[in-house]
């Protein structure tokens, strides 16, 4: 009874490690993927739109970025990831390229420098959708690296 009670307890430790170690590996994974929601509020100035938008962005510890967003109540005619800070405007460092009628990508290859880098983990990257409409963007979503 004794080995029983023992080998029992040996295995529930090994499930307990391996729980943990799938964990702690599940968040390395993740890191450096943000959730992003795009809406017209967070344009500067703001904009009266029902359209929305959500996505993914994933930028590597190389620098390197990738991500797809999709968007809802809008003919989008252009996508870029700008730098600039929540409540500001700035330039447009990638433009995102068009896969589908309310989906955009990061296009393959594409990285950030190491100023836009630092203005990435400062929260000062974000991505807007421009239509004809609203040519300097419709909807926005600031890039908000979350704290673990």
């Amino acid at each position: 009874m004794t080995t029983i009670l023992r080998k029992s307890q040996f295995t529930l430790a090994i499930i307990a490690l391996i729980a943990v170690a799938f964990a702690g590996s599940a968040g390395m994974a993740t890191a450096g993927e943000l959730k992003v929601n795009l809406s017209g509020d967070q344009e500067v100035p703001p904009v009266q739109t029902s359209a929305t938008g959500t996505g993914t962005i994933k930028v590597e510890d190389d620098k390197s970025i990738k991500g797809t967003i999709t968007t809802s109540g809008i003919k989008g005619t252009g996508a870029h990831i700008h730098e600039g800070a929540v409540g500001k405007n700035g330039p447009d460092i990638i433009t995102l390229k068009k896969a589908s009628d309310n989906e955009w990508s990061v296009p393959a290859g594409a990285a950030l420098t190491d100023a836009q880098y630092d203005a990435y983990k400062a929260g000062n990257l974000y991505v807007n959708i421009h239509s004809d409409e609203h040519k300097s963007g419709e909807i926005r979503g600031q890039l908000k690296k979350r704290m673990e």
